[in-house]
């Protein structure tokens, strides 16, 4: 969808969004979801879910708030659609997928929870709890803005990793933007998403994938060709790349330096057509990013693969700051989660059933939404929203 240009088509756009909602994404108790949903936007963080009925917002009498999550049901394949349209046709497209947990300690008759990791002050960074693992794919609206929109979140089954089901929605994001050949979109994840298991599991898309590398690794160049006859099973990988051992790197393909505002002086190194041992199959590139920056304890390099989509389109090169902007360009997602939380009270309500939290992860969406589809003429008022979400 193109951006609008004057706040009278922006505004013509938020009242589509909402009547699509409306009428295509709630499919059962649509009054109650919408009074739900206005509730959430002008109360923003509330101190337990029953305080949402008290919003002026909510013109109907407080057991519906109850109706909306209990007996309100939502399409979520029109949702996604929904949700994807309102992206750019053009351009480069940054999607970083993540995880987050909702805490469910002491819902000992929920089923299907797990251990999940839970973000602590903590001294050792966080600590472990039990609750629901919940899978996020965002789109980060905007250079250098903490907007990060979710195009799909998914709660993570005990059955299914976290992996599997981050490939299941970047597979469900390259079909729903098959009709997008000039643009580029880039899916940026972190260091669990860096390996084969994963990236075999998205190999072949009209997406590239960028995922962060753990310091440790150990990859392999393509065997050499077979000079003369010999005896066995041909070889299936060349000389090892350690990370952590210089003299196997050997010279880079590719070597760019630029100055960056935020960064300083980056050096950007580049090998290609490495694998993994397991996966010899599996072809990626490997690009080395280190940033110099006059600070006593300067920062460790970076490794980074990119996975290439089977098409690139011809205007839109992609080189080594490609690669690693995109990676960088994920960071909206985690204070984007954060706002959820905190701003939208995503994991605030003890509902009694995992569906009913997923249908409530849904609202939390489209609240978010609706403030991004509304930030340039400040319509709405949500008290609980950070200034930088303003």
């Amino acid at each position: 969808m193109e951006t609008p240009t004057s706040i009278q088509e922006q505004i013509q756009r938020l009242i589509a969004f909402r009547q699509e909602i409306y009428s295509k994404v709630f499919v059962q108790r649509r009054d109650a979801l919408m009074d739900t949903l206005d509730a959430l936007l002008s109360t923003g963080s509330f101190p337990s879910f029953a305080m949402l009925s008290q919003s002026e917002r909510f013109q109907r009498q407080w057991p519906s708030l109850y109706d909306a999550v209990e007996e309100g049901r939502i399409n979520e394949d029109a949702l996604r659609t929904l949700l994807v349209r309102q992206l750019p046709q053009q351009g480069i497209c940054v999607f970083p997928l993540d995880g987050s947990s909702w805490p469910r300690p002491r819902a000992q008759v929920l089923e299907d929870r797990q251990y999940v990791y839970q973000a602590s002050s903590a001294v050792n960074g966080g600590t472990v709890t039990i609750g629901y693992p919940y899978s996020w794919l965002d789109w980060c609206a905007e250079p250098h803005s903490s907007w990060a929109l979710p195009i799909d979140v998914r709660r993570i089954p005990s059955h299914q990793t976290a992996q599997e089901v981050g490939a299941e929605q970047v597979r469900e994001l390259a079909r729903l933007r098959a009709d997008t050949p000039h643009g580029l979109d880039i899916v940026a994840a972190d260091g669990k998403y860096g390996n084969a298991r994963f990236l075999r599991q998205v190999h072949g898309l009209p997406i590239g994938v960028v995922t962060r590398f753990r310091k440790d690794r150990v990859l392999y160049r393509p065997a050499p060709p077979a000079s003369g006859p010999r005896r066995g099973r041909p070889r299936k990988h060349g000389a090892p790349f350690r990370f952590r051992d210089p003299t196997t790197w050997g010279p880079p393909d590719k070597v760019l330096e630029l100055e960056d505002e935020q960064h300083g002086r980056v050096r950007l190194e580049r090998w290609n057509g490495l694998h993994e041992r397991r996966a010899p199959d599996l072809v990626y590139d490997v690009v080395r990013a280190s940033i110099h920056q006059e600070r006593s304890d300067p920062l460790e390099a970076i490794w980074l693969s990119w996975l290439p989509p089977v098409s690139l389109p011809p205007d839109i090169p992609v080189t080594a700051e490609t690669i690693w902007r995109a990676y960088v360009n994920r960071w909206p997602v985690e204070p984007g989660i954060q706002f959820c939380k905190e701003g939208l009270s995503w994991t605030r309500p003890r509902f009694q059933r995992a569906e009913r939290g997923d249908l409530w992860t849904c609202l939390v969406i489209l609240a978010l939404w609706v403030l991004y589809l509304a930030r340039q003429w400040r319509i709405l008022h949500c008290p609980g929203r950070s200034s930088r979400h303003a």
